[in-house]
């Protein structure tokens, strides 16, 4: 069972179970994790669930698509090399540490 660690802008750090296969924003939303909203349910169609990805894990996911890309120039905060839309990362085996930006809380 993967943990997800959410770090929050103040440093808060909520740790969840996950079940590998669910994605990093249903995990959150399930869980009440505060900054991540995931207006859209997922389908890739608003940017409410953007968290940077920590720079080690992030080869564990595929490239960013050209939807997500176009999504990742809609955020509220600034974008940065490891952003990406949690609603796109399905959670696998492993633990996963991920940064919620300052201006979803």
């Amino acid at each position: 069972m993967p943990k997800v660690f959410y770090t929050q802008p103040d440093g808060a750090v909520k740790v969840i179970d996950g079940t590998a296969g669910d994605s990093v924003m249903a995990t959150a939303v399930k869980n009440g994790v505060s900054g991540i909203v995931g207006q859209c349910g997922g389908t890739l169609s608003c940017a409410t669930c953007h968290v940077y990805l920590d720079p080690e894990e992030a080869q564990l996911f595929p490239e960013i698509s050209e939807d997500e890309d176009d999504m990742l120039d809609c955020t509220s905060s600034d974008r940065e090399d490891t952003s990406r839309l949690s609603c796109q990362l399905t959670l696998a085996d492993t633990d996963l540490h991920v940064t919620i930006p300052d201006e979803q809380v």
